[in-house]
């Protein structure tokens, strides 16, 4: 039976009665056309799930009480952050819709001299804010109880110089690599960089290289962005992940 998930940015406790906000509201009474007591399970991000009774109210202003606290399905063992070059508005929201299903933990959009897109101010905001949302929807679809973290875009040169990547396995997808995916060695946490329609540039590549990052290619053929990293994505979560 169909499990109907939505996720709300409040403390979720057993016992306690609260209000839906009004896209989960409206999904839930116009679009599934739930009326009250139906079931739900609710979820905030913190691991776990929360199902739920609908009480009733408006699409505009549902109330649920939450009846329960169980853990949530787990997260992958492999703590991957996809560091993704900007790509173009339907691109840019399948490879985050499908990386959330496959379970990376972090997302880090990264501006190259390649990316088509170029965002700042309220532009950037809007975006940031129409992605997020697109991760939450696939939490929902996908059963996942934590919410991958969303970074703010950022030029690649300002995040390779950050002391962030630090204590991560560092991976760049490269078509001119020598060393398959499969034969990469991953420990801990690991970052996967992956370039914009163009790919990164050759200065680009210089900089992911000082920085530590180890080229690995996918095999003969060259895949479009939105493949590319969803493919790699797959492999090391079936070598060293939660798909074995």
């Amino acid at each position: 039976m169909r499990q109907i998930r939505g996720f709300i940015d409040v403390p979720l406790n057993a016992g306690t009665t609260v209000v839906l906000d009004e896209r989960l509201s409206h999904h839930l009474t116009r679009v599934l056309r739930l009326e009250a007591d139906a079931r739900v399970v609710l979820f905030n991000g913190d691991g776990n799930d929360y199902p739920s009774v609908l009480l009733g109210g408006g699409r505009h202003r549902l109330e649920a009480r939450v009846e329960a606290c169980v853990p949530g399905v787990p997260e992958s063992l492999l703590a991957l952050t996809l560091a993704q070059g900007l790509c173009r508005g339907e691109k840019m929201d399948l490879i985050l819709q499908k990386a959330t299903e496959l379970g990376v933990a972090a997302v880090q959009p990264l501006s190259t001299e390649r990316s088509e897109v170029r965002l700042s101010g309220e532009r950037e905001s809007k975006r940031v804010a129409h992605w997020r949302q697109v991760i939450l929807s696939a939490c929902e679809q996908s059963g996942r109880s934590r919410v991958p973290a969303l970074a703010l875009p950022v030029p690649i040169s300002h995040w390779i110089g950050g002391p962030a990547l630090a204590d991560f396995t560092r991976l760049m997808l490269d078509p001119t690599a020598e060393t398959p995916i499969g034969q990469v060695r991953v420990a801990g946490k690991v970052i996967l960089a992956i370039g914009p329609e163009g790919g990164f540039s050759p200065k680009e590549r210089e900089m992911l290289v000082r920085a530590g990052f180890v080229g690995a290619r996918l095999g003969p053929r060259i895949l479009r962005t939105e493949t590319a990293g969803l493919t790699a994505i797959s492999i090391l979560q079936a070598l060293h992940g939660d798909l074995r």
